[in-house]
C-alpha cells in the first residue's frame, strides 16, 4: 500500500469528510485507478474498524462517523467508478421492513458493503414486502438484506422471504437488526443473520460467493 492510500485509510477513520474528499480526488488525479482507491484505501480501513467494532474496541459513535467520511468519499469516487465502467461485486437490494423506521443499522450496512463494491438499491425505511417484490423483479438483485429493530416487525421479515421466494425459489436473503438471532434467521430460511455491520459485509459476501 502506498502512502497515499495509507493516509487516505487514516483520514477515513478520521472522520475528516472534507479531507477525504481532497484525497481522493488527489489519488485520481494522480492516475491510482477508483478500484485500488477502494481496494486499498477505504475498504482496509472500513474493515479494521468493523473488526474492532465486532471485538468491543471501537464504539457506533466511530461507525457512524467512518460510514458519514467514507460516503463523502464515495461521492468523489463514484463518478470514476461509472467513467471506468468498473462491475460491482454482486447487487444488494436493501431497506428496513414495513412497520419499522430505524435506519442507523442500515445504512452502516449500505455503506460497509459499499465500500466492499456491492452496488446498493436502498428502499429506504418502512417498506412493504410488495414493495421488496415490485423492486426485486426489476433490478434482480443477487441478494436481499432486510433490517428491523423493533421485536413487532419481526414477523414482516419472514413475509417478505415467503413473498420473494415464490415469484424465485432461489432469491437469497441477509437479515439483522437489535432483536434478530441466528435461530430466527434460520427458522424464517434467510441465507445469512449479522448482528452488526461489520458481520454483514463477510455474510454477503459469502453468500453471493465472491
Amino acid at each position: 500500500m502506498n502512502d497515499s492510500m495509507k493516509k487516505l485509510g487514516e483520514c477515513l477513520l478520521a472522520g475528516n469528510e472534507e479531507e477525504i474528499r481532497r484525497l481522493t480526488r488527489e489519488a485520481l488525479q494522480g492516475g491510482i485507478s477508483p478500484q485500488r482507491v477502494l481496494d486499498e484505501g477505504m475498504r482496509p480501513a472500513m474493515e479494521e474498524l468493523g473488526e474492532r467494532f465486532s471485538r468491543g474496541t471501537a464504539y457506533l459513535p466511530e461507525l457512524l462517523l467512518a460510514a458519514e467520511t467514507m460516503k463523502a468519499g464515495m461521492e468523489v469516487l463514484e463518478p470514476a467508478i461509472v467513467r471506468d465502467g468498473l462491475a460491482p461485486t454482486a447487487t444488494l437490494l436493501l431497506g428496513t421492513v414495513e412497520g419499522d423506521i430505524h435506519d442507523i443499522g442500515k445504512n452502516l450496512v449500505k455503506m460497509m458493503c459499499q465500500g466492499s463494491g456491492f452496488k446498493i438499491i436502498d428502499l429506504d425505511v418502512n417498506v412493504s414486502a410488495e414493495r421488496f417484490l415490485q423492486v426485486y423483479r426489476e433490478k434482480k438483485p443477487d441478494l436481499v438484506g432486510l433490517s428491523a429493530l423493533l421485536t413487532s416487525t419481526m414477523g414482516e421479515m419472514e413475509r417478505v422471504i415467503q413473498k420473494i421466494r415464490r415469484a424465485d425459489p432461489k432469491a437469497r436473503f441477509l437479515v439483522g437488526g437489535a432483536p434478530i438471532r441466528q435461530e430466527f434467521a434460520d427458522r424464517i430460511k434467510a441465507d445469512g443473520y449479522a448482528p452488526d455491520a461489520a458481520a454483514a459485509v463477510k455474510a454477503a459476501r459469502r453468500i453471493v460467493g465472491k
